[in-house]
């Protein structure tokens, strides 16, 4: 179908449904004058491109109508799982893509093999095979269908360029990174953008083992309808659920995982199954982790990240580190913004009650992203030389570059738990000190505070005063600071603990406190949050505890016997302003963003309601047991 006549067709439907009362967009002034650009300028093909065991893979090709042999332009792929005839949209309704359409690319999405209109058979997070030859491997895995896709690219699509740039956020950042390990001759440039990584240690799926299961509930049984003729609904889970109180649901009608399955999803979801067949991080999980082969990389890479990204928050940052060490020759580069899942396509001034100063996305796509493509695929400007890591430092809301992430010139120290509900750097000296808290599974800790029922972005730097008030959630706080101090990179939480049960988990939370002077003004637009004295989450993460010594084989805790349980939070560059606090706060549930640990040495995935116990958690910060946070200080 001609571009002109979808168009048309597209905009008729526009104004049909809008009579209707529907839920097709409004089209703003700017974004009629992009698809007015794109009708002019572009036009779409759609081919069944075979790869090199005969199966076939939908694509749609988005030409500049100008492209000949003597202006050609360079490929810009995205491969997904989302439906790629819908990705042609994108590039006019968002802003941020309408700059790349007039900066001029041949634009190429194709669906995955296995979803919507490809052939064969899906699988997620396909495994890669270890071959460096990827032309002549004979098993097809992702990084052989990106090659074998732009082979026939190259020789069916008039007016290019021979050079191609593949990039994609979450699932399709997965692709990228998938693609730049195809090491195809004409790949120049990848951007694996929150892409999915390690589903067992940091993304989507698990958090140190500990199953992330409100995101997934939900995701799973969308992510399943995939007709291409009837676009997936969005559904709260299976149900229609008039309960609009996730913490409520999950906790009185979902209950377990397993109960997820036999009650709700009724056996009919694989990669469910196959997550609870699956409870430690075996063979399953490490096989789709597509950096154990991202070695001797060609393109030159640009992982981009949000410190405040809920699902890939970790991808980002692994796939950054694990090129680094592993391809000392490529081109490789980072760049975190305050954001959320893929929120620097957006004009991301803000979220939920904090503000960055002004819209952020803006630099990245002006900046970063368009710079980095336009050299590596048209040769056009000089050698851009963007610094090895470019990071947003929130706190002070201002970019920053390094010649090195973490940065060397950071020190390392501890900061420790005290007596009395303090910390300082200054390590304890009493003897047989600790707190504890009694950890039930019939009222876990919420991640949030506020009824709601799907996952809101913005829980990453939410306000923790809720969870400070509770006799579950232990709270240690800093004096004012007499000066500004800046993390950068990843904190260890070194804790010592006792249970007196078998198993339990640990949520450790760092907060940045502000003065109870601070001025409503100072949040973001439309939040009526009250910023005296707002606990703004900078930083948290959850360990499984049976995992503290290995994700392989977990172990069972003594009971009442004091134990080192150590896990790295993901990294930060954060400023702690002068007068504001450091809070640390340590709990044993985040429901329901996490399920709920029985706190029994048993299978989680195969755990009844009764099975679930009350524990008693102890921390220690006495001399001999010192309980702290390993964090990275910037020198002023």
């Amino acid at each position: 179908m001609k571009l002109k006549f979808s168009l048309f067709l597209f905009f008729a439907l526009i104004h049909a449904s809008l009579a209707q009362d529907t839920q097709w967009p409004v089209l703003t002034s700017q974004q009629k004058q992009d698809s007015l650009y794109f009708m002019k300028h572009y036009r779409v093909s759609k081919e069944m491109i075979p790869m090199r065991d005969g199966i076939k893979l939908y694509t749609e090709i988005i030409s500049p109508v100008e492209a000949s042999k003597n202006n050609p332009y360079p490929f810009l792929m995205e491969r997904t799982p989302y439906n790629a005839s819908t990705t042609q949209y994108d590039l006019y309704l968002a802003p941020s893509l309408a700059k790349l359409m007039k900066e001029g690319f041949i634009f190429i999405n194709q669906d995955v093999r296995g979803r919507w209109r490809s052939e064969g058979d899906f699988s997620h997070e396909r495994p890669l095979v270890d071959n460096p030859n990827k032309k002549k491997q004979k098993q097809p895995d992702e990084s052989t269908d990106t090659y074998d896709t732009l082979d026939w690219l190259l020789k069916h699509v008039k007016g290019n360029n021979g050079n191609a740039g593949v990039y994609g956020v979450s699932y399709p950042g997965f692709y990228s990174t998938a693609a730049a390990l195809s090491n195809h001759p004409a790949l120049k440039a990848v951007s694996p953008q929150a892409p999915v990584t390690d589903w067992f240690i940091g993304d989507d799926v698990h958090h140190k083992g500990a199953f992330f299961w409100l995101d997934f509930f939900d995701f799973l049984p969308w992510f399943n309808q995939d007709e291409p003729d009837q676009p997936a609904t969005r559904t709260f889970g299976v149900l229609d659920s008039k309960n609009c109180d996730n913490y409520d649901y999950f906790l009185h009608e979902i209950i377990t995982p397993k109960r997820a399955n036999t009650e709700f999803f009724k056996d009919s979801i694989p990669f469910w199954k196959d997550i609870l067949a699956h409870p430690d991080n075996d063979s399953y999980w490490k096989s789709r982790n597509p950096l154990f082969h991202a070695r001797n990389l060609k393109p030159a890479i640009l992982t981009v990240g949000g410190w405040y990204d809920a699902e890939d928050l970790y991808g980002a940052l692994e796939t950054y580190r694990a090129i680094e060490k592993q391809n000392p020759q490529t081109n490789n580069r980072l760049v975190m913004g305050p954001w959320c899942h893929g929120c620097w396509w957006e004009e991301a001034s803000s979220l939920g009650d904090v503000h960055f100063g002004g819209p952020t996305g803006e630099y990245y796509i002006d900046s970063l992203f368009l710079p980095f493509m336009n050299y590596y695929l048209k040769g056009k400007g000089n050698m851009p030389q963007p610094a090895e890591a470019t990071m947003f430092e929130t706190g002070m809301n201002r970019w920053r570059k390094f010649d090195k992430w973490p940065p060397q010139s950071a020190e390392e120290k501890s900061l420790y738990l005290l007596p009395g509900g303090k910390i300082g750097f200054s390590a304890p000296t009493t003897n047989d000190s600790y707190d504890e808290y009694l950890s039930d599974p019939a009222h876990p800790v919420p991640y949030q505070s506020h009824t709601h029922r799907k996952r809101t972005t913005d829980y990453m730097l939410d306000d923790q005063r809720f969870a400070s008030s509770r006799p579950d959630v232990l709270t240690f706080s800093s004096e004012l600071l007499s000066e500004d101090l800046t993390l950068a990179g990843p904190i260890l939480a070194d804790i010592v603990a006792s249970i007196s049960t078998t198993d339990a988990d640990f949520v450790v939370k760092l907060i940045d406190v502000y003065p109870q002077d601070t001025p409503d003004t100072v949040a973001a637009k439309d939040s009526k949050a009250v910023m005296g004295g707002y606990q703004q989450l900078v930083r948290a993460e959850i360990l499984r505890g049976r995992y503290r010594n290995s994700f392989e084989k977990p172990e069972a805790f003594k009971p009442n016997e004091a134990t080192p349980v150590k896990f790295e939070l993901p990294g930060l560059l954060h400023t702690f302003r002068k007068g504001h606090r450091l809070m640390v706060q340590i709990q044993s549930s985040w429901f329901p963003l996490a399920d709920r640990n029985p706190q029994q040495f048993i299978n989680i995935y195969e755990a009844d309601p009764k099975d679930y116990i009350k524990s008693t958690i102890r921390i220690y910060h006495d001399a001999q047991r010192s309980s702290k946070l390993l964090i990275h200080v910037l020198p002023k």
